[in-house]
């Protein structure tokens, strides 16, 4: 248990470690770009019709301390990070006056639903289709689908993403290809608008699974081919366990370990497949609101984006860090 602790507090220590420094790296990249938020908000707001300069004066010192940009730069940076400890990242620019953890928390679920549903099956059917095909390995049906999702394995998933957008859309308009709900669909309904959501997500997570299988596949396949000629292995077999029993408790769970790291890094770049998929089929996400606020120099936006994703993306590394010792008992905690 005292291992464990410590294992626990060395993981909490470069969780906080990264997620301190991916942000300040955030935060001076968006710093220094041209784009000043007060004075642009100030053109929108007098842009139909004249203004006082007094009055134009007290909007600007309004929008400095909305902005956090009054003081020092030292000053600024505290008051950025006094912001952040408490989920204030400001008013947006391209939806003024509405606040940027507000736009965030409207588009988070959304992409956070997508990518990690089509990121969990995707793993899931890609290991246990491998680990199937590694042990059973005069299955037809599984060497026919090693062999397809080898085919698909490296086109990029926004080819695929314009296929099933084709097939699916024109050629078999039986899916929806836009939007993450029907724009009228009566929302007090919940199990009525869960199903239309569901049915607007399957395109795009179609398209991330197709792609992403392959390497689960190919990568589960070879290590179970590998253990499977182990001493272990043949030892069971010659006692008569069943295969079934030998499959699932010595071959799948002792391959599974390395895929679990795998998974840990696939998660660590979850947010890649956000954009150009929610652009594609016009989904409601992060993706699509980061892509609007970067064409808007909105960089309040920006930067708030990224510090969530900075911060989801390293908690659920370090959730699956933390659980790898109890998945796999021969790594010690240390």
């Amino acid at each position: 248990m005292k291992a464990y602790l410590a294992y626990l507090s060395k993981r909490l220590v470069q969780f906080a470690v990264v997620v301190f420094v991916g942000i300040n790296i955030t935060y001076v990249v968006t710093h220094m770009t041209p784009i000043n938020p007060v004075e642009q908000s100030i053109s929108a707001a007098t842009t139909y019709g004249a203004t006082s300069p007094e009055a134009i004066e007290m909007m600007r010192k309004s929008l400095r301390q909305l902005y956090g940009l009054e003081g020092t730069p030292w000053e600024q940076y505290v008051a950025f990070w006094k912001r952040v400890l408490v989920g204030d990242f400001g008013p947006s620019l391209s939806a003024f006056p509405t606040p940027v953890s507000q736009l965030i928390l409207r588009a988070l679920p959304w992409t956070v639903g997508l990518l990690l549903v089509s990121t969990l099956l995707t793993w899931f059917l890609g290991n246990l289709l491998g680990g199937l095909a590694g042990y059973y390995r005069n299955s037809r049906i599984l060497k026919a689908f090693g062999v397809l999702s080898m085919g698909i394995h490296p086109i990029p998933y926004y080819v695929v993403a314009f296929v099933l957008l084709i097939i699916f859309g024109f050629l078999w308009p039986v899916l929806p290809i836009s939007g993450g709900a029907t724009m009228a669909s009566d929302r007090s309904d919940t199990f009525a608008f869960a199903l239309d959501v569901v049915v607007h997500s399957i395109l795009p997570v179609l398209s991330l699974m197709a792609v992403g299988i392959g390497g689960w596949f190919m990568g589960m396949r070879a290590l179970v081919s590998n253990i499977v000629t182990e001493d272990y292995v043949v030892y069971a077999e010659l006692a008569g366990v069943r295969r079934s029993k030998i499959l699932q408790s010595y071959v799948m769970r002792n391959a599974l370990g390395p895929q679990v790291t795998g998974l840990a890094l696939q998660l660590g770049a979850i947010f890649n497949g956000a954009i150009i998929t929610e652009q594609v089929f016009g989904y409601p996400g992060v993706g699509s609101l980061l892509i609007s606020a970067v064409h808007a120099g909105d960089y309040s936006l920006v930067l708030g984006i990224t510090t969530v994703s900075i911060v989801a993306v390293s908690a659920t590394v370090l959730l699956i860090d933390l659980l790898y010792p109890l998945i796999d008992p021969r790594v010690e905690a240390r």
